[in-house]
């Protein structure tokens, strides 16, 4: 194996709708963290995107907005490997050499799929059921050390390591076995018309979730609909799943504790407390999206950060794919 100076971190996002609150604040804010200590390859997974079917027109502008979020919240491409997943054949081969080395009753447990094949049971394609050995294969192909990842991808990082082990165990220490990584700070961040249920921007409900570039008066208006209980006393509980998600929201952005959530409400009732995480979340996403309209109106130099990542990690990812082909006995 390489050896290197910091300890290689890969992630990756679709860019399918809009990126939302849950997505920033549980994940792309450490992203911009991680920069600092780690290694970082990014991607914008493109290729898992199109499990569901996507409008050409829509699927290429949201492509093109992904990238330019991701450089609204401080992601450097001098110092960050970012790219888009299928402009690197890598993950493309890697995904069929490891599918011959996944096994079928594995990805029949996949929670995902099961959830996905209920919402989408017009469309069942392989590429859902197979989608976490294309998972495995972005990981696997950078040989990273760490992947961070939150409740719901827990999963998709067993199969892999799981698909590692069996390779290295047959043809010798070829893949890192890739390991969680927790971020120090984050929030898993709940749907505020369901705070049972996970913010996604596939729900119907537009009151649910904010996304990173919508409007100030969007933003408060969303949460001041949010859904709390009747009890009117702001602190964490169980049975409280409403105002337990907005702590946390809060709590996310303005980097104080629970406690201090808690007691910097004390005798206040849930519609300051709403306004004041509205008004926390517009001020935490404001900068991101001005300099989000500056970057998407130049799409050339999006396109050329696009390309330079792209080189950068079809490096890395030729040298891997050369090495499993050579152990399998492929001929050169």
């Amino acid at each position: 194996m390489e050896e290197r100076m910091k300890k290689r971190v890969f992630s990756a996002i679709q860019p399918s709708g809009m990126l939302t609150l849950g997505n920033y604040l549980g994940a792309l804010k450490n992203w911009k963290n991680m920069t600092e200590d780690f290694e970082c390859i990014y991607a914008v997974a493109d290729l898992h995107t199109i499990t569901v079917r996507q409008d050409p027109a829509a699927f290429r502008k949201q492509i093109y907005n992904t990238c330019a979020i991701l450089l609204a919240i401080g992601i450097d491409p001098e110092n960050v490997t970012l790219f888009k997943q299928s402009s690197v054949a890598g993950h493309s081969q890697l995904s069929w050499l490891l599918s011959c080395y996944t096994q079928f009753g594995e990805l029949s447990r996949m929670t995902q799929f099961k959830d996905k094949s209920l919402k989408h049971a017009d469309n069942v394609n392989l590429g859902l059921f197979a989608y976490p050995t294309l998972m495995a294969a972005d990981i696997l192909l950078y040989n990273a050390d760490l992947v961070p990842v939150g409740a719901d991808q827990k999963q998709h990082l067993e199969i892999t390591r799981d698909i590692a082990t069996r390779f290295n165990h047959i043809y010798g220490d070829v893949f890192t076995i890739p390991e969680p990584y927790i971020p120090k700070t984050g929030a898993r961040v709940m749907s505020l018309q369901d705070p049972t249920s996970k913010m996604s921007k596939s729900d119907e409900n537009v009151n649910a979730w904010v996304a990173i570039l919508d409007k100030p008066e969007d933003i408060m208006r969303k949460f001041k609909r949010a859904v709390t209980d009747s009890d009117n006393k702001i602190c964490v509980a169980e049975g409280k799943d409403g105002i337990n998600n907005l702590i946390g929201i809060y709590s996310a952005i303005t980097g104080k504790t629970t406690e201090q959530v808690v007691n910097e409400f004390e005798g206040k009732g849930y519609g300051d407390f709403k306004t004041a995480v509205g008004e926390a979340v517009v001020e935490e996403l404001r900068p991101i999206r001005e300099k989000f309209d500056l970057y998407i109106s130049d799409k050339k130099q999006l396109e050329d950060i696009y390309f330079k990542g792209a080189e950068k990690a079809d490096y890395i990812a030729r040298r891997t794919v050369s090495k499993v082909m050579k152990k399998i006995g492929f001929v050169r």
